[in-house]
């Protein structure tokens, strides 16, 4: 009974701390500005696309109606696409001059698609601010123009700002929220921008602005040519080179649409769970203080007695808490969903499991490449 009291309470006085570090976080997070003034140096706007067919037309919509840029180019790179990607993005461009639809390159030995992809639009750029947004993701007709004021105005070199999360399906509404969730959970953001440590970065390649000569000090995604979470890790090169990169809240500027179903979500995962956390005994140390955090205290609420229960129901309310924060924040459903909290992260657990286990059968692929 002693040690299921202090696991407990343990638990429950983690889970609490989390929460308030949340709340903390919410009101220093960065945000894009609604009304960006009018951006005169040139930018170049970068996208690369494989099999994005069903997907890319909407994004190539929202780049089009761009504002608030004076010198606005729009780099579309086809990477190896056969599912007619390129003949929807020359429907949509029309003749419009700031649009160039380039042919990628073959994939060289020790590279990954989409940092290949993005090096050469890198090479190809013009822009002294390069702005690289994915296929899935629409922004606000603001959005480029507040990306680079954010940049420009705080004095960073890099700067992602996370888009809100699209989730439909149950699979989705399960755990894609988890994503701004842990960030602003986990990361000490104000720390993180003034620390020199590479670990203290969060990134997110979906929405991706950066000061064009920093990227080339940082080594650009040349630097990280092998990287599954390549996003990240070009914001751990900036950091390494004495730069400042920093994550936002884009909820205003972006919306993305990440999976459709619960094996695109699974497929997706598994490509880049098994490298987020460095070695299988670093996921194993996050996913144990996952558990402990938000599975133990659900646990002990249901089959607990006296004070155990008691710190089981107040570790999972604050669980709950946190979720309820962000998606206010982030735009995202309330109930009953954040209520699922200890479901969505044991299903990350199980996501994460999953990845490690494909990586060392060696079975994971993406896109038709081997990972």
């Amino acid at each position: 009974m002693k040690v299921a009291r202090l696991v407990s309470s343990t638990a429950a006085a983690g889970a609490v701390l989390a929460t308030l570090h949340t709340a903390f976080n919410l009101r220093r997070v960065r945000v894009p500005p609604l009304s960006p003034a009018e951006v005169t140096e040139p930018v170049s706007v970068l996208l690369p696309v494989r099999d994005e067919a069903s997907r890319v037309g909407p994004c190539l919509h929202a780049l089009l109606a761009q504002s608030g840029l004076r010198d606005l180019e729009i780099l579309v790179l086809d990477d190896g696409s056969t599912d007619g990607t390129t003949d929807v993005v020359r429907s949509v461009v029309g003749d419009d001059p700031r649009v160039r639809l380039m042919t990628g390159e073959s994939l060289p030995a020790h590279w990954l698609g989409k940092p290949h992809a993005c090096a050469q639009l890198a090479t190809a750029a013009r822009g002294q601010v390069l702005v690289f947004v994915d296929a899935d993701v629409v922004l606000e007709p603001h959005a480029v123009a507040a990306t680079v004021s954010l940049l420009r105005s705080g004095g960073f070199d890099l700067v992602c700002p996370y888009p809100r999360q699209i989730a439909n399906s149950a699979g989705e509404r399960l755990v894609q929220p988890l994503l701004q969730w842990s960030w602003l959970t986990f990361l000490p953001l104000r720390l993180a921008e003034s620390s020199s440590r590479p670990s203290l970065v969060a990134a997110n390649g979906q929405l991706l602005a950066c000061d064009a000569a920093a990227y080339g000090q940082a080594g650009g995604h040349s630097g990280v040519r092998n990287d599954v979470l390549e996003d990240v890790a070009l914001a751990r090169a900036f950091k390494s080179s004495g730069l400042r990169p920093i994550i936002a809240d884009g909820t205003t500027v972006a919306v993305c649409h990440m999976y459709g179903s619960w094996d695109e979500l699974r497929e997706g995962y598994a490509k880049s769970l098994w490298s987020a956390f460095g070695s299988p005994a670093g996921a194993a140390a996050v996913c144990s203080l996952l558990g402990l955090l938000y599975l133990v205290p659900p646990l002990a609420a249901l089959a607990g007695r006296g004070s155990v229960r008691r710190a089981g129901l107040l570790g999972t309310a604050a669980g709950v808490a946190g979720r309820v924060l962000v998606a206010r924040q982030v735009g995202g459903r309330i109930w009953p969903d954040t209520l699922a909290h200890p479901l969505s992260v044991a299903a990350f657990i199980g996501l994460t499991t999953d990845s490690i286990s494909r990586r060392r059968r060696g079975s994971l692929t993406w896109k038709g490449r081997a990972l």
